[in-house]
């Protein structure tokens, strides 16, 4: 979820016996959540809040009822009679390939680094390799380091010098995302320096020659400091590589004199590889319009920045990339669906800019600069295309036609996953669709298109006998909304399908086509699997996103609402077989449609759920999320908050569905007390007799960094759930 930050930017009613046979078990053992109300009065409005205590998760009370109530959660899961050959036949999908791959970026002289985990680990590694075709050099483990020290640990970031010869990494354990930035030698695989910690954000870059590192560090936390505190007041440090980091100095942010940001708003850098520019990108929080400042990079590099704005937030840009002494910029300004717009550096003015890709009906979502040619990535419903624009010509950028349809990701700078490298003719991307694995595709300067063989194919990537079809359904206004629904062949519109519908709804993030070979155990057990874009993701546009965004956010529930009739409708299934699903931010979405229509679902799954929002903007990554979400300070956006907060919405004697609500403990984007408040609230107001399970993850976080064990166990546990709650043959427990 944006529950965190992107660097630059950066898921009716079960049969009786099948809902109450296992939910029995063991429920006279568990403790119940005594209710101790706290009122509170938000522009003149009453709020109770009967489980507040649970936000101390150290409270002795509060962690035995997490304890008990995870333990009985993931004993009733196993209980469930399939589940284990469910998880087998996961497993069996998921290590069908040698290698999984990810994170690659390309550097001059054809050198790769990658990432990658084979079918038989846990976690990925970073390797280095020269050439396609050569041997990978291991550079980062991280299940050597948890064998050593017992606690899963993960690469949650990393950015090679531009000669290869040393990489900045983060790394992090348990799922914490708390970032410790290392230096590693590549070609004798030695550290450099001392562990940095509290670099969670990354936001590393490198000057042209390698001896210089800049990076975001958040500030030491001081006593008596609010939860609120930690992420304010973050700086772009400079250091050499090598010194100790008490010699880093301060080049960008709320410390430096010409730097005009608020203390939430998050400061990263980035250097021009042909030496002339430094250019300091503002994030406020998970807003995705950017500030940018810029400053001749000599005068970063010698310590003295000299930062002059040329963004502000108010003009609406979302992307930039520069070549040459210009600035390519994504802009909504006046352009719903966005624009590429162009301006010289040395005078920077917006009213003069140049438009190098107009409006359109297709949605303009990225803007990067290889050493040939500006490429710009776009989207016509939920799918990619790609164009570009050689240096030095003019008119529209052109298309470059792809071997698939279905979507791809353009990244450049820090963290680069499919790399546009400015010093490098073409593009690199990873191009997967809804029944086909991701691949690695080399984009060449004269527009050839080629697999890299990065990553090794699978005897399941890219399976037969599977239906996709996109539709368009009308919502409660009108309002047409996108859902792509899949199926094997054999599925018959009879309504008798288990059929999950997942949806996020939130950032202007899309659903895009995406490959998952774990989704194929669910096809093998019958099921229907449909994914939908409310508003609130940017299908279409900026108008789309903020047709589901703070005031208007019922809509996205609403949307989603439509969705579900729409599959009954269509007899893809019926209320007794449909379950939805939400991760994140996606738990706003699946809590409100289940406490809006509780009569619609057969089980509902928040995983890492956003549940109580009156609450989230006490926490830490609370702050942050202001600009998607709002803020209680304003009636206004208490109002918007209270409408989108699940948990203020459980209404005692209600029969609602099954619910699984899933978190991980260390989780540092939703505290893990959004999901435990919510489950207890909800086993208290249930009518229904169906099972309320929380299921903790104690060394585990918001999933990012998550083993392979991890996930492939929490999705079984998911899929068996539903089937169950679906009263599917074969997952029924006997009393």
């Amino acid at each position: 979820m944006k529950l965190a930050f992107s660097q630059l930017r950066r898921a009716a009613v079960a049969l009786a016996l099948g809902a109450t046979a296992v939910a029995g078990l063991a429920q006279t053992s568990l403790p119940t959540a005594a209710v101790r109300n706290v009122t509170d009065t938000y522009h003149g409005t009453k709020i109770d809040d009967p489980y507040r205590y649970f936000e101390n998760k150290a409270d002795p009370e509060v962690a035995k009822w997490m304890k008990a109530h995870s333990d009985h959660a993931h004993a009733t899961l196993a209980r469930i009679p399939g589940r284990n050959a469910l998880l087998e036949k996961i497993m069996q999908y998921d290590s069908a390939a040698s290698d999984r791959v990810a994170q690659v970026t390309r550097l001059p002289g054809e050198l790769y680094f990658v990432e990658r985990r084979s079918a038989t680990e846990n976690q990925f590694k970073l390797y280095m390799r020269q050439g396609l075709k050569g041997a990978d050099k291991l550079l980062v483990d991280p299940e050597a380091l948890e064998k050593k020290t017992g606690k899963p640990h993960a690469i949650n970031w990393y950015v090679p010098s531009p000669d290869g010869a040393l990489v900045a990494y983060g790394l992090s354990s348990q799922g914490s995302e708390a970032a410790v930035l290392h230096l590693l030698d590549t070609r004798s695989g030695k550290p450099v320096g001392q562990p940095i910690p509290r670099a969670d954000f990354g936001g590393v870059d490198w000057s042209p020659d390698g001896k210089t590192l800049l990076f975001n560090r958040l500030r030491a936390p001081r006593g008596g400091d609010k939860a609120t505190a930690k992420y304010q007041h973050s700086q772009t440090l400079m250091l050499r590589p090598g010194e100790r980091v008490g010699a880093a100095r301060a080049v960008f942010g709320t410390a430096v004199r010409g730097v005009k940001i608020g203390a939430a708003e998050i400061p990263f850098v980035s250097l021009s590889h042909d030496g002339q520019w430094a250019f300091g990108f503002v994030i406020n929080g998970t807003q995705r319009e950017l500030g940018l400042y810029a400053a001749p990079q000599a005068s970063v590099l010698a310590g003295k920045p000299a930062w002059k704005r040329v963004l502000d937030s108010s003009d609406e840009v979302t992307s930039v990339a520069y070549f040459d002494g210009t600035l390519y910029l994504v802009s909504h300004k006046g352009a719903p669906r966005s624009q590429v717009l162009s301006i010289k550096l040395k005078s920077p003015d917006l009213k003069a800019a140049e438009v190098v890709m107009p409006p359109s009906e297709r949605v303009v979502v990225n803007v990067v600069a290889a050493a040939d040619a500006i490429y710009v990535e776009t989207r016509d419903g939920n799918v990619k295309r790609l164009f570009k624009r050689p240096h030095g010509t003019t008119g529209a950028p052109v298309e470059v036609k792809l071997p698939l349809e279905g979507s791809f990701e353009l990244v450049s700078g820090e963290g680069s996953v499919y790399a546009a490298n400015p010093s490098l003719p073409g593009v690199l991307i990873a191009l997967q669709s809804w029944n086909s694995a991701n691949q690695y595709y080399q984009v060449a300067a004269d527009g050839s298109v080629s697999n890299t063989g990065l990553q090794p194919a699978g005897p399941y990537d890219m399976p037969k006998g599977i239906v996709t079809t996109e539709v368009k359904v009308k919502s409660h206004d009108g309002a047409l909304v996108p859902m792509s629904i899949i199926h094997r062949d054999s599925v018959k519109l009879d309504g008798s399908n288990p059929t999950i519908l997942y949806g996020y709804a939130s950032y202007g993030i899309t659903e895009e086509p995406f490959y998952s070979v774990s989704r194929l155990a669910w096809l093998d057990a019958g099921g229907v699997y449909a994914i939908a874009n409310p508003r609130g993701t940017s299908v279409y546009g900026q108008e789309w996103y903020r047709g589901g965004y703070q005031a208007t956010k019922p809509n996205t529930w609403k949307d989603f609402i439509a969705c579900a009739e729409y599959l009954i409708a269509q007899k893809y299934t019926q209320p007794a077989k449909l379950g939805i699903l939400g991760g994140s931010a996606g738990g706003i979405l699946v809590g409100r449609a289940m406490t809006e229509r509780p009569d619609l679902f057969a089980a509902v799954i928040p995983a890492v759920g956003a549940l109580d929002m009156l609450r989230m903007e006490t926490t830490a990554n609370g702050v942050p999320n202001i600009p998607e979400f709002g803020s209680t300070k304003t009636e206004a956006g208490f109002k918007a908050l209270l409408a989108m907060s699940t948990y203020n919405h459980i209404k005692p004697g209600t029969p609602y569905p099954a619910v699984l609500l899933t978190h991980g403990v260390n989780d540092p984007r939703v505290e893990v007390w959004e999901s435990t408040k919510a489950a207890a609230r909800l086993m208290a107001a249930t009518s229904s007799g169906k099972p309320v399970l929380m299921r903790l993850a104690y060394d585990a976080g918001h999933g990012i960094g998550n083993t392979k064990k991890q996930t492939l166990e929490e999705r079984a546990d998911m899929f068996a759930f539903f089937l169950w709650q679906m009263g599917v043959p074969g997952y029924q427990p006997t009393p």
